[in-house]
């Protein structure tokens, strides 16, 4: 039980607060500050575990609220542009990622604290579009998610449809990441271990968030989860 691994529990207890009510958000949290304690390999490998781990919980409850006509073709074309990124990983400098992650989760948590969504149509090309950047982003830095979040809460949506078509997505996207990652040896046992003693914790913070989205202000929760993403993404910045 080292340093690192106390700091990463407590970080991912708060992720999975996140993940459990918004249905998304879990992975911008833990990235920026979990590619200094692992490394950026690492990092993708322990997150997109826990991530698919949380998924599974979370799929009975929303599975009938997910619009599988447009993340269907989203994540089948995220899954085929994930290779990118996997290449790009290995070939790049972590510094680089790491930074990539800070500055991703911060203008992110920016372009959505103005409250700014996308308000265009949602025609077969644009969603196809949006599903190979989120691939790329996906495989190289564990955040694919901010994309599809742009994309997908420009609707007139409730939070509940637009909750269960994260999951939905993240399921497709975050299988064909470990089977890609698993043929490329990206994912060892390290990895693996310490997914193991993130998790209990995880999982349980994710099932008290879901619980706490049936009576929880949404506006206020948006914006405290805004800012607390934001304050991750400083964060990896200036470390």
């Amino acid at each position: 039980m080292t340093t690192a691994l106390i700091i990463a529990i407590a970080i991912s207890a708060a992720a999975g607060l996140m993940r459990g009510f918004a249905g998304m958000g879990s992975g911008m949290l833990m990235a920026p500050f979990f590619v200094y304690l692992f490394g950026p390999v690492q990092t993708v490998a322990i997150i997109i575990m826990m991530e698919l781990v949380v998924t599974a919980q979370l799929m009975p409850s929303v599975f009938r609220d997910i619009n599988w006509k447009v993340i269907l073709p989203m994540g089948a074309v995220a899954a085929l542009f994930m290779p990118i990124g996997s290449w790009l990983l290995v070939t790049t400098d972590p510094k680089i990622i790491g930074y990539a992650i800070a500055a991703l989760v911060t203008v992110f948590s920016l372009v959505l604290l103005t409250g700014w969504r996308y308000q265009g149509r949602k025609p077969l090309p644009v969603t196809l579009g949006v599903g190979a950047i989120s691939g790329i982003l996906m495989a190289l830095t564990s955040l694919g998610n901010p994309p599809v979040m742009l994309y997908l809460l420009s609707s007139l949506d409730s939070a509940a449809i637009n909750r269960a078509n994260f999951t939905g997505y993240f399921a497709i996207t975050l299988l064909a990441l470990i089977a890609i990652m698993t043929v490329s040896g990206l994912i060892t046992i390290s990895e693996t271990t310490t997914t193991l003693w993130l998790l209990p914790l995880f999982i349980f913070s994710a099932w008290i968030g879901s619980r706490l989205f049936r009576k929880a202000n949404e506006t206020l929760y948006r914006r405290i989860a805004l800012g607390i993403l934001l304050c991750a993404g400083i964060y990896g910045l200036i470390r």
